[in-house]
């Protein structure tokens, strides 16, 4: 523990826009086949570096079969919260989870980020016990202890009741237990955040065990079986205050993304596809009159392919989906990242007038049937997937993998790991770096990106913006 506060936790999004740059990319790895077991990747960020956007250190887990997915840091800005006393932590821990184990791994990356190194496993058997949860999923750092989001229940199938929320120490990662008091109607479960000063936390939808983890179901999705609400909870009393449905036919709204300035009561939700007529979405959602709610301000069309450059699961429609599978706020809360899976494509909205998003860049690369290559000709298998935005917004870092399932039957011929990098204009625009391509190992896909010191999407602040 430390004397004074970490230095990389900032009051306010202002603040943490104004700190140094990041050095370091962390990158979790998966083996899709679980012939080798998952890895860390840390990668050296820092321009005009010898190892620039090169994998300077590894760490590998001592089992296979994890599937790395999403994963958190142990403490940031939250700590600054005045209602609780760990303002002394460190951002130091990574907390990785194991989607298809359920196991949990905690790195140190102290005292470097190229010396990373295991701090403690927790296994399995300790969340089923504790929790009744399986198959975690989304982890943020809150201010009293560490919040992991989970997809599954209890049971073999993970169908044994429903997934939701549990909390960890944060400084010993024991874990601690369940956090709803009250889940209300929620079921499924995806992602969670929070605005902590307006004491509220917002949850999303995408579906148990058996909708996943062999892959997509297209009986379940042409019959509106994914989850298609979003709920709003009561933070502090841990209990749901009100659901809200999209509509049955707007099929997975995953992440969500609140507005980093505490003052601002709203947020964006992006949701994959929309059933009649394969479009992808974007919802913003706001507190008004002590209600929530939400509405679709964006919409993202399906772009026509002929058959035999779509995969089975696709030849019957004639046209490729955008699948829009992950979201992005910039830090002074201007630019919305929209990463469009299916179609390769990322889009830059402006989201200054939140129910008015408007396009402000685009780039493609990849894609089911355009196949875009990157600036240096490099083929890019997959699409835009997980997305990352360094914190004074002018870098935004994406990789290319779904879930290993679900990557082979949309990209067939295979999603080899990579990692890139666009830089951004101040008023709109983005292009991708020639310079900047990350080569992984050869049998690993690349999934979700932390940036040392802290990111678009690891932080939560309880002061305003000056």
């Amino acid at each position: 523990m430390n004397i004074r506060p970490d230095p990389t936790f900032h009051a306010s999004p202002k603040l943490a826009m104004e700190a140094p740059p990041e050095s370091f990319a962390y990158t979790v790895l998966l083996s899709p086949d679980a012939s080798k077991p998952d890895a860390l990747a840390v990668i050296d960020v820092k321009p005009g570096s010898s190892t620039y956007s090169q994998v300077v250190h590894t760490v590998t887990m001592p089992n296979k079969g994890d599937e790395f997915h999403h994963f958190g840091w142990n403490a940031c800005s939250s700590a600054l919260s005045p209602l609780t006393g760990h303002a002394f932590l460190e951002r130091r821990y990574l907390i990785i989870p194991g989607m298809r184990s359920s196991r949990i791994y905690i790195v140190d990356t102290k005292p470097d980020p190229t010396e990373a190194t295991i701090h403690k496993i927790i296994e399995p058997e300790e969340i089923f016990r504790k929790t009744g949860y399986s198959r975690p999923h989304t982890v943020h750092c809150g201010p009293e202890g560490v919040y992991v989001s989970t997809l599954g229940g209890g049971g073999k199938n993970g169908t044994d009741g429903p997934p939701g929320v549990f909390i960890m120490d944060c400084e010993t990662f024991e874990v601690l237990g369940r956090w709803e008091l009250d889940r209300g109607p929620q079921t499924l479960h995806y992602d969670f955040w929070w605005n902590l000063p307006r004491d509220y936390m917002v949850t999303s939808e995408w579906g148990l065990p058996p909708q996943f983890e062999n892959g997509i179901l297209p009986e379940d999705l042409l019959s509106n079986k994914y989850g298609h609400h979003i709920h709003f909870w009561d933070l502090r009393a841990r209990r749901n205050v009100q659901t809200i449905d999209l509509g049955a036919n707007h099929q997975m709204g995953l992440e969500v993304r609140p507005a980093h300035d505490p003052v601002r009561e709203y947020g964006f939700l992006g949701t994959v596809v929309d059933t009649t007529n394969l479009e992808g979405s974007i919802w913003t959602w706001w507190r008004e009159g002590g209600k929530f709610h939400v509405e679709k301000t964006a919409t993202i069309p399906p772009e026509a392919a002929p058959k035999e450059q779509l995969p089975p699961l696709l030849q019957g429609f004639g046209a490729v989906p955008p699948l829009v599978t992950d979201i992005d706020l910039s830090m002074d809360d201007k630019f919305l990242y929209v990463a469009c899976w299916g179609t390769g494509e990322m889009r830059q909205y402006n989201v200054s007038e939140p129910r008015r998003p408007k396009l402000a860049g685009s780039v493609r690369i990849g894609g089911i049937a355009r196949r875009s290559p990157h600036p240096n000709g490099k083929a890019f298998g997959g699409g835009p997937q997980m997305v990352e935005i360094s914190r004074d917004g002018k870098r935004v870092y994406w990789t290319n993998s779904l879930y290993s399932t679900w990557d082979d039957q949309f990209y067939p011929d295979g999603v080899p790991g990579a990692m890139v990098m666009a830089n951004t204009k101040p008023d709109g625009g983005l292009e991708l770096a020639a310079d900047y391509w990350v080569n992984f190992p050869d049998g690993y896909r690349a999934h979700q990106i932390r940036l040392d010191g802290g990111d678009c999407s690891t932080d939560s602040f309880c002061y305003p913006s000056v």
